[in-house]
C-alpha cells in the first residue's frame, strides 16, 4: 500500500511541473515570436564573446536575485536569510510549504535562476541584439569582478589560515626554548 505524500508536498511538485512548462511554453512562444517578427533563425548567430556575455551575465544576475542583499525584499515572501552550516556566513533558504516553498527554492537557487535567466538574456539578444548586448556587457563585467573579488578573497582566507598554522608551529617549536630559560 503506497500513502499518498502530504498536501503542501502535492502542491509543490504541481508548482514545479507548472514551472517547467510554463518554461517550456515560454520557449514555443520566443519560437513562434521569432519567426513572425524576429530577424530569423538564420541570421541569429551567436559568437564566442557573446557566449562569454551571457555565461557572465547569467552568473552574475542569478547570484544577484539569489544572494544580494538588494534582491533581498523580492525573495522575503519566499525565502529567509540564516546562517550557514560553517557558521562563518549567511545563506538564503526556501520557506514555507507549496507553491511558497517551491518559488522558494527556485529563486534561493543561483544554478536554477541560470536556466530562466538564460532563456531571457538569449531571448532578448534575438529580438533587441544591440541593447541587449549594453546590458549584457554591463552585467559581465560585473559578473568578472565578482569571480575576481571571489579568488581573490579565496587567496586571503588562505592566506590568513596558512599564516595562522605556521604562527601556532612556530610557537609549539619555541615554546620550550623559552621554558629553558
Amino acid at each position: 500500500m503506497t500513502t499518498k505524500p502530504p498536501r503542501s508536498i502535492r502542491s509543490e511538485y504541481i508548482t514545479k511541473l507548472m514551472f517547467i512548462f510554463l518554461f517550456l511554453g515560454g520557449f514555443g512562444i520566443v519560437i513562434h515570436m521569432g519567426r513572425t517578427y524576429g530577424p530569423g533563425w538564420d541570421a541569429f548567430k551567436i559568437g564566442a564573446f557573446d557566449l562569454l556575455l551571457l555565461s557572465l551575465a547569467t552568473f552574475r544576475l542569478g547570484r544577484m536575485i539569489a544572494y544580494d542583499r538588494v534582491t533581498e525584499p523580492l525573495r522575503m515572501p519566499f525565502t529567509r536569510t540564516v546562517q550557514d552550516h560553517s557558521g562563518a556566513g549567511m545563506t538564503v533558504i526556501p520557506k514555507g510549504y507549496g507553491f511558497v516553498r517551491a518559488l522558494g527554492q527556485l529563486i534561493s537557487c543561483p544554478i536554477c535562476l541560470g536556466t530562466w535567466i538564460a532563456a531571457i538574456l538569449v531571448s532578448l539578444l534575438y529580438f533587441f541584439p544591440a541593447q541587449a548586448r549594453v546590458f549584457l556587457v554591463t552585467i559581465a563585467v560585473v559578473g568578472a569582478a565578482e569571480i575576481l573579488h571571489n579568488g581573490t578573497e579565496a587567496l586571503c582566507w588562505s592566506g590568513v589560515f596558512s599564516r595562522g598554522k605556521s604562527g601556532e608551529l612556530f610557537r609549539r617549536k619555541h615554546a620550550g626554548d623559552e621554558t629553558e630559560n
